[in-house]
């Protein structure tokens, strides 16, 4: 054998065993799915505002006179079972009352009196909401603002949801892979795209008092959601 023919196959192997490392190195052929889940479920609780307004000729006369109807209001919550945890100060304002001019009559207006707005948010079970609005209603709470619902404990619902879609991106694969001719291998990757826990909102824009019967209040159904996306390897 010649140098030249020595060098010839000693190139040749090296060429080989790099192109060999460089299909090791390859990365793998992939297919990569997403899946949807949802849980749905009746909501349990409900959040609502509930407030009085007062006025009087002076600031401290329409503050004493606030103060004393929301302790009314508040002594009415905790009759109903709220807990003091339920209960929070959303706003507290004082805003000076002015007298209107005349029409067509240039005037400084003038402070006539003021105004006291409290407010407070309360949660409660949705099954004694209805029966909390019409006390607060008797107690002299004269501001209740939109209901909202909500569901207290997510995490079974989102933990159904995120099965769901585990085995909705499965499925995708599947199909996927049959339309297509491929073999599915190892999963390589699972990745969560998100999770969807529907925000409390309001489903009326006020709430008012109602005669005699206690105030009908439906929750309807809330829908929880999750997003998954799994890496397969294709053999």
């Amino acid at each position: 054998m010649t140098k030249s023919t020595a060098f010839v196959i000693a190139g040749t192997a090296i060429f080989l065993g790099n192109f060999a490392l460089a299909a090791d190195l390859a990365p793998p052929r992939t297919l990569i799915v997403t899946g949807t889940g949802q849980a749905k479920a009746a909501p349990d609780e409900a959040n609502f505002s509930a407030g009085v307004v007062a006025q009087g000729v002076s600031a401290r006369e329409a503050l004493a006179a606030n103060s004393k109807a929301m302790n009314a209001v508040i002594a009415s919550l905790k009759h109903q079972g709220v807990p003091d945890k339920a209960i929070q100060t959303a706003n507290i304002s004082l805003n000076p009352q002015y007298t209107p001019c005349k029409p067509n009559v240039a005037c400084t207006p003038k402070i006539s009196g003021y105004e006291v707005s409290n407010t407070v948010m309360v949660t409660t079970g949705i099954d004694k909401a209805g029966p909390v609005l019409d006390a607060l209603v008797a107690s002299g709470a004269n501001q209740i603002g939109g209901i909202s619902f909500a569901i207290h404990d997510p995490k079974p619902l989102l933990s159904e949801a995120r099965t769901e879609a585990v085995k909705d991106a499965m499925d995708r694969a599947q199909t996927i892979a049959k339309a297509a001719g491929i073999t599915l291998g190892s999963i390589l990757s699972i990745n969560e795209g998100g999770s969807y826990v529907p925000q409390p909102m309001f489903k009326a824009a006020a709430m008012r008092a109602m005669a005699q019967e206690a105030m009908p209040v439906a929750g309807g159904e809330e829908t929880l959601s999750a997003n998954v996306s799994i890496t397969f390897e294709i053999k």
